[in-house]
Parts: structure tokens; sequence; C-alpha cells
């Protein structure tokens, strides 16, 4: 099969990604092989391929916005059938039994594994994985819809909990790429007045097409003081304007997996009225159930780039240079399907 392996890690713009035939993965007793039919381009996949996270093992394929159809599965998997469609997610082991686990925030695992980081994801034409942490695709999205739910959507619902923002609260979401865009559907869809802070026109333009009260500058004031934001850029400076907009009890919850350093808070200006700052760890399986099926019931929309497989690595650079509105989506298979 093609693959995309990492080389070494550099500069988007420098294409470390490498094209290589490898042979077909063999699911384990409990793991189903997918054929990958389109694989979004997250935001992580770029933090790896630059060095911003330390790769974990030589050579690995990136991508953990899986979605195919079930190809073979090893003997003791029982949960899918033969050619359902299924997604494959950033979250994909967890050691069920240390104190994060029984207590049910399996995404603070001690001993976590994840797709495209610890073991190979969906930049190739299958991949493996356990089938307890594979997801069934509402059949309302097309799999080049579907694919950025299952991290961008995913992790995105989780820090919109995180934040704590009541129906009807004003919300305040800093940066609108992939996961932004998602989020901001599900606070809008549940009553929420969305004010979106970003550099790019084109993503302030989806902003407002998508029913946002307002899009300005990154650090430009919201119009009026936010209950609660989430910051989606891996720009630490940003935590100061963000922490500023917020009104008394107000909650700033940190997206990404990476962030660049935080500036001095001052207490006064920050965090003085019981201002938050939270940050957001992976996902559990229970998030990514509850996401699909909301997005689902609204139904969310994605707005998608597509770029054809031998095209994955200028995706990253399009994304690295903020040249994307919404998500990037890599496809893959001819199998795949549509979407906007």
């Amino acid at each position: 099969m093609r693959a995309w392996s990492l080389d070494h890690t550099a500069p988007a713009a420098e294409h470390s990604l490498r094209l290589v035939d490898r042979d077909i993965p063999e699911p384990g007793p409990s793991e189903i092989l997918v054929k990958v039919h389109a694989c979004g381009v997250c935001r992580t996949d770029l933090h790896l391929a630059e060095g911003d996270l330390s790769p974990r093992r030589p050579g690995v394929v990136p991508g953990h916005e899986v979605v195919g159809h079930l190809a073979g599965q090893g003997g003791d998997a029982r949960r899918f059938a033969q050619g359902e469609r299924v997604g494959i997610a950033w979250l994909r082991s967890t050691c069920g039994v240390c104190r994060f686990c029984v207590r049910g925030d399996e995404n603070l695992c001690a001993k976590p594994l994840f797709t495209g980081w610890d073991a190979d994801g969906g930049y190739a034409e299958y991949a493996v994985v356990d089938e307890q942490y594979a997801y069934r695709i509402p059949d309302v999205f097309s799999d080049l819809e579907a694919a950025p739910l299952l991290c961008a959507g995913i992790i995105g619902y989780r820090a919109l909990r995180r934040t704590g923002l009541w129906p009807g609260g004003r919300l305040g979401i800093y940066g609108f790429g992939g996961s932004a865009h998602l989020t901001a559907q599900v606070a809008l869809y549940q009553g929420a007045t969305v004010h979106v802070m970003t550099r790019a026109q084109d993503a302030r333009e989806l902003a407002l097409s998508l029913g946002c009260a307002s899009a300005q500058g990154a650090d430009d004031p919201p119009p009026e003081p936010l209950d609660a934001a989430i910051l989606f850029a891996p720009v630490g400076t940003l935590v100061l304007p963000a922490m500023a907009a917020l009104d008394r009890g107000g909650r700033l919850a940190v997206a990404g997996i990476h962030l660049s350093d935080i500036p001095s808070l001052n207490y006064d200006a920050h965090l003085f009225e019981e201002r938050e700052l939270v940050s957001v760890t992976a996902n559990t399986r229970r998030d990514g159930e509850e996401f699909l099926a909301l997005a689902a019931e609204i139904p969310i929309r994605p707005t998608t780039t597509e770029y054809p497989f031998e095209k994955a690595a200028d995706a990253l650079e399009d994304l690295a240079r903020d040249a994307v509105n919404g998500a990037a989506v890599i496809s893959v298979s001819s199998d795949v399907s549509g979407g906007t």
C-alpha cells in the first residue's frame, strides 16, 4: 500500500513527508483493518511534522481523522460488520486501570497511545485500530465531511464543555480553522452568541456566514464581555486579550495540544473576579460518541478543502500558512464521497 511517512521534522514548506510502499497491516485479535477513504489534516499533524511534538516512532504515518470501511478484522473483533463505514480518531488506547481511567477520565490516562503519533495513522491506504476505539459514522455526512469531525469536532466539543458556557451565553472563539468552525455551529445550535477573533479575512467571512454575531482581528476586543472563550490558535500571546475579554466568572479553555509561551498575566486585568484559565487534554470515547450524535442532529456542515492523496505535504504547508478555510481533507481512495 502507499503511505506518507514522516522522514524528519522540518518546517512544512520543506515537505518532510515521504511517500513509501508498505505492506498492508495485519489486524491483531481485537483490531479492525480499515480501507481509508479520507483523512483530515489536523493542526496536530502539523505540530508533529514541524517538531513542536517530538515523534515517538521513526517513519510514523500521520493522520488521526480517518474515515473508511471495514476491510478485515482480527479473530476476536465483532463490533462492526464487513464493509461498514468507520472512523479512527486520535485516542487509540488507554490502560483502563489507572486512577484516571477508573474514574472515567480516560483522556488523562497515564499510559495512552495516539493515532498518527504512537502508531501509524490515516495518511495511508489502510490503517488498523482496536475496534473499541473506532466510531460509527452517521449517514448524514459524506466521507470528506466526516473526517474533520473525528478530532477537530470532538476536541472542540470537549473544549466547549470545559468552558462551562450555559445556553444563551456569550462565547468568544480565538482562531477560526477546522475545529473552531465546527464548535461554533454547536454553540450556536445551543443558543450561544458567538464572537470570533481571527486574523484571516476568509475565516471571518466564514464565521459570519455561519451565524456568528461578530468577527474581528485576532487580538481585537469583542463587542461585548464574554462569558466563556476558547483559544484554538496555538499562539500563547492571545491568552492575554482573551482573558481580558472575559466577564466576571468567565473561563478560557485552551484547546490545542501545543501552545507557544504565554506572557505574564496581570492579576487584576486577567484573573481577578474569578476568571479561569483551563486546558483541554485529548478526549474520552464518550465525548466522541456524544459529539457525533449531536453533529448529526444539528446537522453540522463542515467546510472542507479537498487534497488528492499525492498532495498531502501541500495540505500541511497550506495549513501552516493559514491558507485553508475550514478543514483540509486528503482523499485517499477513489471510493471517497464528497462534501462542501
